[in-house]
Protein backbone atom coordinates (compact mmCIF):
# COMPACT_ATOMS: atom_id res chain seq x y z
CA UNK A 1 0.00 0.00 0.00
CA UNK A 2 2.51 2.55 0.96
CA UNK A 3 6.17 2.18 0.28
CA UNK A 4 9.04 2.89 2.94
CA UNK A 5 9.45 6.90 1.89
CA UNK A 6 5.71 7.74 1.79
CA UNK A 7 5.46 6.22 5.45
CA UNK A 8 8.56 7.58 6.88
CA UNK A 9 7.09 11.27 5.56
CA UNK A 10 3.45 10.66 7.19
CA UNK A 11 5.34 9.47 10.36
CA UNK A 12 7.79 12.72 10.74
CA UNK A 13 4.73 14.81 9.94
CA UNK A 14 2.44 13.23 12.40
CA UNK A 15 5.51 13.57 15.24
CA UNK A 16 6.40 17.32 13.98
CA UNK A 17 2.32 17.63 14.61
CA UNK A 18 2.25 16.33 17.66
CA UNK A 19 5.41 18.71 19.27
CA UNK A 20 4.26 21.94 17.21
CA UNK A 21 0.65 20.72 19.62
CA UNK A 22 2.46 20.78 22.55
CA UNK A 23 4.52 23.84 21.65
CA UNK A 24 1.57 25.91 21.82
CA UNK A 25 -0.04 24.31 24.45
CA UNK A 26 2.79 25.12 27.12
CA UNK A 27 3.33 28.39 24.95
CA UNK A 28 -0.29 29.86 25.82
CA UNK A 29 -0.21 28.08 29.05
CA UNK A 30 2.87 29.78 30.15
CA UNK A 31 2.03 33.16 28.64
CA UNK A 32 -1.66 32.94 30.51
CA UNK A 33 0.42 32.44 33.78
CA UNK A 34 2.70 35.56 33.23
CA UNK A 35 0.11 37.74 32.30
CA UNK A 36 -2.12 36.47 35.94
CA UNK A 37 1.82 37.13 37.81
CA UNK A 38 2.25 40.65 36.17
CA UNK A 39 -1.29 41.79 36.81
CA UNK A 40 -0.59 42.09 40.38
CA UNK A 41 -1.94 45.05 42.31
CA UNK A 42 0.19 46.85 44.86
CA UNK A 43 -1.54 48.06 48.38
CA UNK A 44 0.04 49.64 51.82
CA UNK A 45 -2.06 49.91 55.00
CA UNK A 46 -2.34 52.83 56.54
CA UNK A 47 -2.73 51.21 59.85
CA UNK A 48 -0.11 49.43 59.84
CA UNK A 49 2.48 50.42 57.24
CA UNK A 50 2.48 47.16 55.32
CA UNK A 51 2.59 46.46 51.78
CA UNK A 52 1.21 43.61 49.94
CA UNK A 53 0.18 42.94 46.86
CA UNK A 54 -2.85 40.33 46.10
CA UNK A 55 -2.97 38.66 42.91
CA UNK A 56 -5.54 40.16 39.94
CA UNK A 57 -6.45 43.39 39.79
CA UNK A 58 -9.23 44.41 42.69
CA UNK A 59 -9.47 47.88 43.68
CA UNK A 60 -10.08 47.33 47.33
CA UNK A 61 -8.31 44.56 49.52
CA UNK A 62 -7.80 43.16 53.15
CA UNK A 63 -4.15 43.93 54.78
CA UNK A 64 -3.08 40.06 55.97
CA UNK A 65 -1.19 41.50 59.11
CA UNK A 66 -4.69 43.70 60.80
CA UNK A 67 -7.23 43.39 58.51
CA UNK A 68 -8.40 47.01 57.14
CA UNK A 69 -9.25 47.79 53.58
CA UNK A 70 -7.09 49.60 51.97
CA UNK A 71 -7.09 51.08 48.34
CA UNK A 72 -4.42 50.33 46.05
CA UNK A 73 -1.76 52.55 45.29
CA UNK A 74 -1.62 54.68 42.32
CA UNK A 75 1.59 55.80 40.52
Amino acid sequence: MFDLTTGTVIYSLLVAGVFLSLWIYYDRRDHARFEAERRRTIFHCVRCDEVYAPRGEIAEAECPRCGHRNGRLRF
